[in-house]
């Protein structure tokens, strides 16, 4: 059955399944009902007894999860569709349950204007998952001039950032926080010194000088945050700090939440399970970024996501063609293929004990959710009827060879995972598995 068929049945029940709801604090086996126009019912409302049977969907064994919404994925288009498109990583996305993704501002030409923010929105396909936008701060993510802030936020771009570029000029960010909290547009920003971190393609570190990588080192990243916390103190602005890789960066971000300060933070999900030693090999897919730091810096960004400090985990999804990574370690691309393994990585999370499963769940769903303030990653009576069904017994081997997405680029292949999506539910609509 293809992912993503023209003409499905809509769904208006899924029974039997275990309904796990972090939003609404529910892990028990039960029914979800979804109404007519494809939003989440109460049982009285949706009729249950006119509902056929091939809009049912039996989730008996399997758990039955608000559709994950991914603050991170660059779906390549426009500018990069050598690498991806919008067709080929919707079809990922609903393959791994992803029902929200974030687009991030970089794309080419950069979303600095209603104009491009609008091109985007439009390629947003019917059968895939929902399309947010993060609008750029500055011109062409060129650190010198504000962009379009107030009209990006009107055409629907859901925060604005300068994605991967740092904005070198403290000047220029206070006068991008000044006009963001007067505006109230949520910022996402990527702490990191543009100094320190341009040559480097490795953590600063044992593994690096061993290997004689030029390093980048934790202090690029938490100079960077310090100065963002200080100048969102001074400005009022909200903020959200994307990809943290640090120990220390979780403890600033821990103490600036003490402090009532309007900041969040997320973590890629690979940066929770991999370090420094893995690029050992010069295994390209391993250079990412931020770069991978030492199993420290993973165990304290674990604790983050474990006590709420993290309290979003993105996939930080980067396709890149097989050109790309086939130089030297250097040289080659950064960015992993990452939407496939984002929920199966979340699943060894709880097999380890890292957090409890509604934790993890809502670090995916309600919690990503609430900080682009859109209705979704939760089971309301009332909210878009966004679903993940997922087999958590499934036992399977990641290969590069099956992914959906045009990137192949995982650092996870030939790795072993257990639970697997078997179903994805947008708006009421099954837009990825087998039809009832």
């Amino acid at each position: 059955m293809s992912a993503t068929a023209a003409i499905r049945p809509k769904i208006r029940l899924v029974k039997n399944g275990r309904v796990i709801d972090p939003a609404n604090g529910r892990d028990a086996v039960g029914d979800v009902h979804i109404d007519e126009n494809g939003f989440i019912a109460a049982e009285r409302e949706a009729d249950a007894g006119a509902v056929e049977e091939r809009q049912t969907i039996d989730a008996a064994d399997k758990w039955v999860i608000p559709g994950l919404v991914d603050l991170s994925a660059r779906f390549r288009e426009p500018g990069d569709e050598h690498k991806a498109d919008i067709a080929s990583e919707s079809r990922a996305a609903l393959g791994a349950g992803l029902a929200s993704v974030c687009i991030p501002p970089d794309t080419a030409p950069v979303i600095d204007t209603p104009a491009v923010a609008d091109l985007v929105a439009q390629k947003a396909r019917p059968d895939g998952p929902r399309l947010h936008i993060i609008g750029a701060a500055t011109v062409g993510l060129k650190g010198k001039q504000l962009s379009e802030m107030a009209a990006l936020k009107a055409a629907g771009c859901i925060a604005l950032g300068n994605g991967e570029e740092a904005v070198s000029d403290n000047r220029m960010l206070r006068h991008i926080m000044d006009y963001a909290a007067g505006h109230r547009i949520k910022l996402f920003l990527r702490p990191q010194d543009a100094a320190l971190s341009a040559a480097g393609c490795a953590h600063e570190g044992r593994v690096a000088e061993r290997l004689g990588l030029p390093g980048i080192p934790a202090a690029a990243e938490t100079i960077a945050l310090g100065r963002d916390i200080a100048l969102i103190e001074a400005t009022g602005a909200a903020a959200h700090f994307c990809r943290l890789s640090t120990a220390r960066a979780v403890d600033l971000v821990a103490d600036a939440r003490r402090r009532g300060l309007n900041v969040t933070a997320d973590v890629s999900a690979h940066q929770l399970f991999l370090t420094d030693d893995d690029i050992a090999g010069f295994n390209p897919d391993m250079r990412v970024s931020p770069p991978l730091r030492t199993a420290a810096d993973r165990d304290a960004l674990r604790r983050g996501v474990a006590e709420g400090v993290i309290s979003a985990i993105c996939s930080d999804h980067q396709p890149h063609e097989a050109d790309a990574k086939l130089r030297p370690f250097p040289l080659t691309a950064p960015g992993a293929s990452a939407l496939e393994a984002f929920l199966p990585l979340l699943l060894q999370l709880a097999a380890e004990d890292v957090a409890p499963l509604q934790t993890l769940i809502a670090a995916a769903t309600c919690n990503p959710a609430a900080i682009i303030n859109k209705p979704v990653g939760a089971l309301n009576i009332g909210a878009p009827a966004d679903i993940a069904i997922i087999n958590p017994r499934r036992q399977w081997v990641f290969h590069r060879r099956d992914m959906l997405s045009r990137g192949k680029n995982s650092p996870f292949d030939g790795r072993s995972f257990t639970g697997k999506v078997t179903h994805t539910i947008v708006g009421g609509n099954l837009v990825y598995g087998p039809s009832p």
